[in-house]
């Protein structure tokens, strides 16, 4: 990670942060997401409702973008930071290439994530894909940042993930 936050990016990554101890506190699994605008003004926030919306697609950078492209114009979603709280999977990377968002700033990674999921059937990381490998396979130039503030990220998954009255099932 050679890249500085500034203290805006910090600001809103801590703010996705709390949107997945957020899911969590809803009955969901422990991902978070925030878009804001250049100047950091909070656009949308989204959490994982994979439980409580009885979907494993609705993982919170998926809603987010879903949420964003029916409500903002494309020039605003192309102009905003998507932050989020752990490395987008394969799928919320497609969906952000495809709903236009050009700027991602993200806490822990997802061989971090592994450390915590293990082989746990809720989620069944995609260790290896990787977020950049994904974005960067595209025609347009995504901006990829993180992992950042990987320990504050670490904290909500590995709470989370240790815990024995979590939901072992999307349809439980």
């Amino acid at each position: 990670m050679a890249e500085e936050l500034s203290a805006q990016d910090k600001r809103l990554l801590r703010q996705a942060i709390e949107v997945s101890a957020r899911a969590v506190a809803n009955g969901n699994m422990p991902f978070g997401a925030v878009l804001a605008d250049p100047e950091g003004n909070v656009l949308i926030e989204a959490e994982n409702t994979t439980f409580t919306g009885k979907n494993p697609l609705n993982h919170a950078e998926t809603n987010l973008v879903n949420m964003a492209v029916t409500t903002l114009p494309p020039e605003q979603v192309a102009a905003a930071t998507l932050y989020t709280s752990c490395e987008p999977c394969a799928m919320c990377s497609g969906a952000m290439y495809w709903g236009g968002i050009n700027r991602m700033v993200y806490g822990m990674s997802e061989r971090d994530l592994l450390t915590y999921t293990g082989d746990d059937p809720s989620n069944a990381t995609m260790w290896g894909v990787g977020c950049r490998n994904v974005l960067h396979s595209g025609q347009r130039t995504i901006e990829v940042i993180g992992p950042h503030l990987v320990e504050e990220s670490s904290e909500v998954q590995r709470d989370y993930w240790e815990r024995t009255d979590r939901q072992a099932h999307y349809w439980s």
